[in-house]
């Protein structure tokens, strides 16, 4: 096998891509992960310098690829080490550099380690084995690939990396017929509670829209992205990605990206950025112009579920973080990263935090699930 570093995804050409198993994950595609980098989101000056790595057969012809970054801090990776470097430095090493597989900025579960045939664990095995001799020769304290799915879960931890659990909120779809039958599973008081809420934006006056990547021109785009820049703003954040970004993502994307826009007469107020494969839907960014009751709500949860519904996707990911996303419905999921410490004493320190922190967010898990707001409904917690 032969091993190239490519510095771009688009470097790879799309013929490629096509023939990588991402089960349509739109965040591992060379069309997201390509207009980050060429419009600075992903690019090095705000510390993604990509180095992704290609596995090539004999011949050439590609095998697999994992998605991969040199960075030198840990602002857009979610990987929640923001406590490790400092332990680092207690013990006279350096934990910058490292090496991390994932989306920037996209706390969302997906696959990692692509290979061109679906569940090919040779080559899976040679692309943890390729990064591990990278993390030496680049004398990087630990590589991190982060919110993985099951399989590559299964693959690391046979491969020796520490798992990391984590929780997130997602809606699940049980074969509902619409929104309303959604709704009868909730106990009365948490129904009309939501009921209360969609009432109030219809009686705004505010017009919901869909939209998909592919339908928004230029000029809705402005007033798209300045309800995400302004959000981030708000909060004394850093907007990464660009106008021109969102614009190229959309027309590449296509209908993988989603926005749920409100508008009051022929002015767009509010929306909602999300994205979707065949299988699921996945919130990312929201913003608005105005403050009225319910309308974060509408656009972040409620459109997204019907959405879901009405096109038989199984699944609703609406982002990271939020215990008041389980009053509407969404469950408490376990998510996963895993970690190779390249030093054999911190590999140990980082095992012993771990096993302490799962247990901590096991109970988590299990306490959120007492919260949900079925009638009887019992959670399993993996």
């Amino acid at each position: 096998m032969q091993i190239d570093l490519l510095d771009s995804a688009c470097e790879l050409p799309a013929s490629d891509w096509q023939h990588l198993a991402t089960g349509g994950d739109p965040f591992i595609s060379r069309d997201f992960l390509g207009a980050a980098e060429q419009t600075g989101a992903a690019g090095e000056a705000l510390g993604w310098h990509a180095m992704h790595l290609a596995l090539r057969d004999g011949a050439g012809g590609l095998a697999g690829l994992l998605p991969l970054y040199l960075r030198e801090h840990s602002f857009g990776d979610f990987s929640r080490d923001w406590n490790w470097a400092p332990a680092w430095q207690q013990t006279g090493r350096d934990y910058y550099p490292k090496l991390v597989t994932g989306v920037p900025y996209t706390p969302s579960p997906g696959p990692r380690l692509l290979t061109c045939e679906e569940a090919n664990a040779s080559i899976a095995a040679a692309l943890v084995d390729a990064v591990r001799r990278l993390v030496d020769e680049l004398h990087a304290s630990s590589w991190q690939c982060l919110f993985v799915r099951e399989d590559d879960r299964q693959l690391l931890e046979a491969a020796g990396l520490l798992l990391r659990r984590g929780v997130q909120f997602h809606w699940l779809n049980r074969s509902y017929r619409d929104f309303a039958d959604f709704l009868q599973g909730f106990n009365s008081e948490k129904r009309k509670k939501l009921k209360r809420e969609r009432r109030a934006v219809a009686e705004a006056g505010l017009r919901i829209e869909v939209r998909h990547g592919d339908e928004i021109e230029a000029p809705l785009w402005l007033a798209l992205y300045r309800h995400y820049r302004d959000t981030f703003l708000r909060y004394g954040n850093h907007p990464a990605f660009s106008l021109e970004f969102f614009q190229r993502v959309g027309a590449e994307l296509g209908r993988r990206m989603v926005v749920f826009i409100a508008w009051r007469d022929s002015r767009p107020v509010a929306s909602a950025i999300c994205y979707r494969d065949d299988s699921a839907l996945y919130g990312r960014h929201w913003g608005a112009d105005i403050a009225s009751p319910g309308l974060h709500f509408e656009l972040c949860y409620y459109q997204g579920i019907e959405y879901a519904i009405r096109h038989g996707l199984q699944r609703f990911e609406p982002g990271a973080q939020g215990e008041h996303k389980l009053a509407r419905g969404f469950e408490p999921m376990p998510t996963w990263s895993a970690f190779w410490i390249a030093d054999p004493r911190m590999r140990e320190i980082v095992a012993n935090y771990l096993r302490r922190e799962d247990d901590a967010m096991l109970d988590y898990q299990v306490e959120m699930a007492r919260h949900l707001p079925y009638k009887g409904a019992a959670t399993q917690v993996e």
